[in-house]
């Protein structure tokens, strides 16, 4: 059984490829990439087929996270039946997925920084029109929120490879 995991932000070329490559990377080091899917979104179609963005490659860079393989692609309603988490950066991400969830979907919808442990904040700000510091301070809060979510997949799917 495979848990998949999607992230979103609005364009696919900052945060939610952030998350995408920092997760990949503590799902490489738990040794459950065959066990958990991943992969990230925007809910507008600004970036499609997109690299991301080079400021958000360039500090993820440093920590040693490589997204230069990654694409921005917009989010479909077939996502909510493709994926068992439906994570947003945002309250008005997760507004707009709220209405595009299909009412059958079963996948779990919130915000990605519920599962931070460290973080009080709940929203990972847009650092696109920021300078540096705001793209260090959305890896900050993807490292955090990406390691409490590892915990929670393998306490609720993966109790048997504990």
């Amino acid at each position: 059984m495979k848990v998949k995991v999607l992230f979103v932000c609005m364009g696919n070329i900052c945060r939610s490829p952030t998350a995408e490559a920092v997760f990949r990377r503590y799902v490489e080091q738990a040794k459950l990439s065959n066990t958990i899917e991943i992969d990230s979104a925007g809910t507008h179609d600004y970036h499609i087929g997109e690299a991301p963005d080079m400021r958000t490659q360039r500090a993820a860079l440093q920590r040693g996270y490589d997204m230069s393989a990654l694409r921005g692609r917009q989010v479909d309603a077939v996502d909510f039946s493709r994926f068992d988490y439906v994570l947003a950066m945002d309250e008005a991400n997760l507004l707009i997925l709220k209405r595009l969830r299909p009412r059958d979907a079963e996948s779990h919808l919130g915000l990605f920084l519920a599962f931070a442990e460290k973080h009080a904040e709940r929203e990972v700000p847009d650092p696109y029109y920021g300078g540096a510091q705001g793209f260090e301070q959305v890896l900050d809060l993807v490292e955090d929120a990406a390691n409490g979510l590892l915990q929670h997949i393998k306490q609720q799917h993966l109790n048997h490879l504990n």
